[in-house]
């Protein structure tokens, strides 16, 4: 294996020290609801807490501090659409060094203006990660800047892999860990560290189905490229994993489950509603896979990797989740055209504690009006087992209530 100097205990231990004078203590968060759903004991590590929202900042932090005077003095670039350009600039502006940031041309305006906020310069370029990482290369020789890869690169994982020193310090006797995995550096340094403590503990991978690099990787034991992702977890949206680090998570990963979008989208809902904390789509990967763990009875850190977030999306994820839940439902019911009729509809949705949303009143669906008009009735309820109950009783006046697939 390449570079056997790297990923050592007394490296992590180092990088662990180091880390500590810009990170924020992000202790283990017990969840009784995900214990429940699981059937283990389930611990969040909320690194969504962390200073810049994610878990970035330590290894970008740690390789700089590895840097030489020389190596840092010549101005540090990167490439990302979000949570390491964050870490990175914030780790630059703690070392008094220059920091290039090349950033998609589509990452949104919050993450670049905060980007800016740590005294970095940014770059917009490209339509995908990895144009701008060509781009942010291409400037690093013109210019002579030291290049700070995301995530292939031995140095920053064991920056990352001080999350594993943390959970360990905490709790011991971990049976899982599950670690999200984009390219992977996250995943290399927690897996390299948990198995130089225990090499009991399991770490399981977690990756978006529409963006399983690595678990395609593994399989093929090579590192291979997909023809193209498609997830609403952006900063796990990765085509290809690293391939320095590749031989460390063939050694040490144990497994990985990949999890659909819609699990993500009620995920965000249950982390919101039972523990008050915006993660983002990556970083719910592994609460999201709790449910996939064939394991009963078992300590569980699933890690949060961030929380950057914008609102427009976490308002799209939340109309999401509460359609998928049953939480929110369209009905259609057609009624005769005459006076009295609405306010029957609204006593039988009334008596089932049916909660009206919205109302659309359409006169024109039939030519024969006395027939048919048409109401459209948005509702809240409790849950599927409520909506059922509301459905049943405006079957039972009469009415042939149809379900409607509609967004707010």
């Amino acid at each position: 294996m390449e570079d056997n100097r790297m990923l050592t205990l007394e490296k992590f231990e180092e990088a662990s020290e180091t880390v500590k004078r810009v990170t924020q203590e992000t202790k283990l968060i017990y969840s009784e609801y995900f214990s429940a759903q699981s059937g283990n004991r389930v611990y969040f590590k909320p690194e969504n807490m962390q200073l810049t929202g994610a878990y970035k900042l330590r290894g970008a932090y740690y390789k700089i501090s590895t840097l030489s005077d020389e190596e840092r003095s010549r101005g540090l670039i990167t490439a990302s659409a979000g949570n390491h350009a964050q870490g990175v600039a914030y780790a630059a502006k703690a070392y008094g060094c220059r920091a290039v940031i090349v950033m998609p041309t589509i990452t949104p305006l919050m993450k670049v203006n905060r980007t800016k906020s740590y005294g970095a310069e940014v770059v917009l370029w490209g339509d995908v990660y990895d144009e701008a990482c060509a781009k942010a290369l291409e400037l690093a020789e013109e210019n002579g800047y030291t290049f700070i890869h995301p995530f292939d690169d031995p140095t920053v994982a064991t920056g990352q892999g001080t999350i594993m020193m943390e959970i360990f310090k905490e709790l011991p006797l971990v049976d899982y860990v599950l670690v999200p995995i984009g390219g992977g550096g996250l995943a290399t340094g927690v897996s390299a560290l948990a198995k130089l403590l225990n090499p009991k503990i399991r770490v399981i991978g977690v990756e978006p189905a529409g963006a399983n690099c690595m678990q395609e990787s593994l399989k093929a034991g090579r590192v291979v490229t997909l023809d193209q992702v498609n997830t609403i977890a952006d900063g796990t949206a990765v085509k290809t994993p690293g391939s320095v680090i590749f031989p460390y998570i063939q050694e040490n990963i144990d497994d990985i489950i990949t999890v659909q979008d819609e699990e993500l989208v009620t995920a965000f809902l249950d982390m919101v509603e039972n523990h008050k904390m915006i993660v983002e789509n990556s970083g719910l990967l592994t609460a999201a896979a709790l449910k996939h763990l064939d394991a009963k009875g078992k300590k569980v850190v699933a890690i949060l990797s961030g929380g950057n977030m914008d609102v427009i999306t976490m308002s799209s994820v939340v109309q999401h989740g509460l359609i998928f839940r049953d939480r929110i439902f369209t009905v259609s019911v057609l009624l005769p055209d005459k006076p009295g009729e609405l306010s029957r509809v609204a006593h039988v949705i009334a008596q089932e504690n049916g909660n009206v949303i919205k109302l659309e009143h359409n006169q024109f669906v039939s030519i024969n009006r006395s027939a048919a008009v048409e109401l459209r009735i948005t509702l809240e309820a409790f849950g599927t087992e409520h909506k059922e109950q509301i459905l049943a009783a405006l079957e039972r006046e009469g009415y042939k209530p149809k379900l409607v697939r509609t967004i707010m």
